[in-house]
């Protein structure tokens, strides 16, 4: 599923325009990455978390060439399923 599918899902689902489920998924995509930007997350109590973590510097090899590379440390999302998303699967 792809964005504007979900979009339409929605739509459907809420009984509402595609303009206002556009506008709502885009304000819940919004507050997620303005939460995790600011170091925190977001639980979706049934669905999962959502947090930052934090990778530490590292150094790697260039795969053309072979040479050492350094890798800057950096911030990465992680998602963490909750129980009713995994209860929903199994």
């Amino acid at each position: 599923m792809n964005k504007s599918e979900l979009i339409e899902h929605i739509a459907q689902q809420a009984e509402i325009s595609k303009a206002a489920a556009t506008r709502a998924l885009e304000a819940v995509i919004g507050g997620v990455k303005d939460t995790l930007k600011k170091n925190g997350s977001v639980s979706i109590v049934g669905f999962g978390t959502f947090a930052v973590s934090k990778r530490p510097a590292r150094s790697g090899r260039n795969p053309r060439t072979g040479a050492a590379i350094k890798i800057k440390a950096a911030k990465v999302p992680k998602f963490r399923p909750g129980k009713g998303l995994k209860d929903h699967l199994n």
